[in-house]
């Protein structure tokens, strides 16, 4: 972590090569003029087209396929069971009004079964990012990081010429 001096002496910062890195396109810090950019483009990739290469790899859309491969069947799942609690709820106020222990009804026991679902879906997602995610991110993230790390390496070579 690395402490500020000066206006911002209060914030702290992670050290992460992502940190200072402009969302593509958005060319922060870049020249304005025309030529001089076009020179910077052929002298070494920018940080752009590591980012941009590292999209269309093969592991990028492994790592994507394998989230949407739980988000979405588990996102369709917890909303259809809660559009059916609402349904319930108000189609068929008798079934929800039945007793089961006591004062416990059906409606009770569904609106507890929403909250245990929320937290087993969430344990669920963290163990499958953890399993199936987490690993293959983190290589795709120092895949770029050593990308960016050679291409600034090769840059700095080029003006100590």
């Amino acid at each position: 972590m690395d402490k500020h001096e000066g206006r911002d002496a209060g914030t702290i910062r992670l050290d992460d090569p992502w940190y200072d890195a402009p969302a593509v396109g958005w060319d922060e810090g870049a020249a304005t003029d025309p030529a001089s950019r076009a020179a910077d483009d052929r002298a070494a990739p920018g940080a752009c087209d590591i980012y941009l290469e590292v999209q269309r790899s093969e592991a990028f859309r492994e790592v994507r396929s394998r989230y949407r491969g739980f988000v979405v069947p588990a996102t369709a799942g917890f909303f259809l069971w809660y559009v059916a609690y609402v349904i319930a709820a108000t189609a068929a106020p008798g079934l929800m009004a039945r007793p089961v222990v006591g004062a416990v009804n059906v409606a009770l026991l569904a609106g507890l079964g929403q909250f245990l679902t929320t937290f087993l879906l969430t344990w669920a997602y963290a163990r499958h990012a953890r399993l199936r995610r987490d690993r293959a991110a983190l290589d795709l993230r120092w895949t770029v990081f050593e990308q960016e790390r050679g291409r600034q390496h090769d840059l700095a070579r080029e003006e100590g010429r």
